[in-house]
């Protein structure tokens, strides 16, 4: 039976002032009545059983984790004492994984991305797991384009290597950054570039090879940490190595780099729901383009995204606008600019006004 790695450390920047460090987007319901992380863990579930699911997380989640899944295990909450982006994370996961049995598949999901077509995702991911018990690639889930999309990484498809229990599996030529409109629009006529998920599959002895070769500084430091496992310097020795961990992310530091990476399209209804401006893609607008969550009038208004739930709003002649009335904070953004909603968290930082994030 594989394990399943969801990754929950990240901070939903993006989604400020509803997003906070204390509880960022992944704990939030955005859509629907659950929170991400428990649609994410229900996902899983079914295919590797409640026992073989994993979340890592700062020691901060902890409580908020075991509140939102209470039948997860404790001991299946794995804590990173720092944030040093998804190649440790990982690699830290993986060390500890291997231990229970190095030949076995290791899923690793996100937790904030939603997925409406569960039946569809669970199969592809079987399949994915077939493909990554050979130990012999990387595999990843790419998600066909339906826009020209500016928010996500690219994978570039090339010829099919087999298929696996129903599944075609292809060869990854290249992974691409973020693009600009221009760049996006040219990807999505192409027909063989995909939205990089963020989901990877593999065999846990082949990811330990990996960070061998490819990120060795990252590879000594997860050494000295297994040394140490089962021992009374465990929690010491943890923390002082991880905070010397390099921060990369695990595309960067290892897929970019690896030549064994396959590719299946899962074509499952997903979303990244990364901002503001994606949620428009789940909710009721009115006949001009304007959505509210909570109690107002818009007067002249266009294309405008209100969230003030339990206060009441008035707008007139505006368009394009995102205003968030969220507690003890507002956001007012044009749509445009929505990707950028991390620079107004920095300039709070930067301003010791840590209270309101």
């Amino acid at each position: 039976m594989p394990f399943a790695v969801i990754m929950a450390g990240g901070r939903g920047e993006r989604f400020w002032p509803r997003s906070r460090m204390a509880a960022p987007k992944q704990f939030l319901n955005l859509v629907g009545d659950k929170t991400m992380l428990q649609l994410t863990v229900e996902r899983v579930e079914n295919l590797v059983g409640i026992s073989g699911t994993y979340i890592v997380a700062g020691a901060d989640f902890k409580d908020i984790i075991m509140e939102q899944v209470p039948h997860l295990p404790q001991e299946n909450i794995l804590i990173e004492p720092f944030g040093r982006d998804t190649a440790a994370a990982i690699g830290l996961a993986a060390l500890i994984l291997e231990r229970k049995d190095p030949r076995e598949v290791m899923i690793v999901l996100p937790a904030d991305h939603y997925i409406s077509d569960v039946p569809c995702f669970q199969e592809v991911l079987k399949s994915a797991v077939v493909a990554a018990w050979r130990g012999q690639e990387i595999v990843t889930i790419g998600i066909t384009p339906h826009r020209p999309e500016t928010g996500y990484g690219y994978i570039c498809q090339d010829e099919m290597l087999d298929t696996f229990a129903g599944v075609p599996a292809y060869r990854v030529f290249q992974f691409l950054e973020k693009p600009d409109y221009a760049k996006a629009v040219r990807l999505l006529a192409c027909g063989n570039y995909l939205w990089n998920s963020g989901m990877f599959i593999w065999r846990l002895d082949l990811i330990r090879q990996l960070i061998e070769k490819h990120t060795p500084q990252l590879a000594r430091g997860l050494n000295k940490i297994g040394q140490a496992m089962g021992t009374e310097q465990y929690p010491a020795v943890l923390e002082e190595v991880y905070a010397e961990l390099p921060r990369i992310s695990v595309d960067y530091g290892i897929l970019e780099k690896a030549d064994c990476v396959l590719v299946m399209r899962g074509d499952f209804g997903w979303d990244d729901i990364g901002s503001w401006t994606a949620l428009e893609r789940y909710a009721e607008k009115d006949e001009r383009g304007n959505i509210i969550e909570g109690r107002g009038v818009l007067l002249d208004t266009r294309d405008t995204f209100i969230y003030s739930p339990g206060k009441t709003v008035g707008v007139i002649g505006v368009e394009g606008l995102i205003v968030v009335n969220d507690r003890d904070s507002m956001l007012v953004c044009s749509k445009e600019r929505a990707q950028e909603i991390k620079k107004v968290v920095q300039a709070f930082k930067d301003r010791g006004l840590d209270e309101v994030l």
